[in-house]
Parts: structure tokens; sequence; C-alpha cells
């Protein structure tokens, strides 16, 4: 029995490492100046065609950043000049705190029914 709790505090813990600092995401996001493009309340980008980040779904984001990272000739990458350029630098730990910031913004986005 101890060790089934053992077992399952250990993945909790870990769900809480993966999940993402929201503080550390806000800090990443001004560093990297995310919002330059994407807006200051990332809902109104300064192109129609950049897409709302705020309340986006936290692994959306976070494969997004990957697959912008890994570039366009990568298997499951994207190839975008100034998004790859972005993406980089990001370590795995800025790109799940940033979605995690992310994804805890109000957004603005709907579903139509």
């Amino acid at each position: 029995m101890k060790r089934i709790f053992a077992v399952a505090a250990l993945l909790a813990s870990c769900n809480a490492i993966a999940g993402g600092n929201v503080e550390a995401g806000k800090a990443a996001a001004e560093k990297y100046n995310c919002a330059s493009c994407h807006g200051k309340d990332y809902n109104t980008p300064i192109d129609p065609s950049y897409p709302k980040l705020a309340g986006q779904h936290q692994d959306y984001l976070e494969m997004s950043l990957i697959a912008y990272k890994r570039g366009g000739d990568g298997a499951n990458g994207r190839g975008n000049a100034i998004m790859g350029a972005q993406a980089k630098p990001l370590s795995r730990q800025d790109i799940q705190n940033i979605a995690a910031y992310l994804h805890s913004l109000p957004g603005t986005l709907v579903l139509r029914k």
C-alpha cells in the first residue's frame, strides 16, 4: 500500500513540474517580446493572420513552439522564419512556462455551434 502512495506521489510531482510555471512564463514571454506581434493582452495581434494566444490550450501551445523550434525541414516541424527564430533559443522549460502563462490568460476565442 505504501508503495502505491509513493508511486502516486511521484507521478503527481512529475505532473506539477511538467505543467509549467505561470510566473516564470510571464517573465519569459516578456523577455522574448511575444507581445510585440501577438498584442499586449495576447488577444489583439498586430496582424489578423497572427494567432490569438490568450486562453489557448496549454498542450497546443507547447507543441506549436516545439514544432517551430524544429523548423519546417524536421519531422513534425513548422516552417515560419519569424517564429522559428523566436523559438530556437527557448529551453523545454521555457516552452512549458510560456504555454502555462498564455493558457492562464483570459481569452476571447469562441466556439461556434
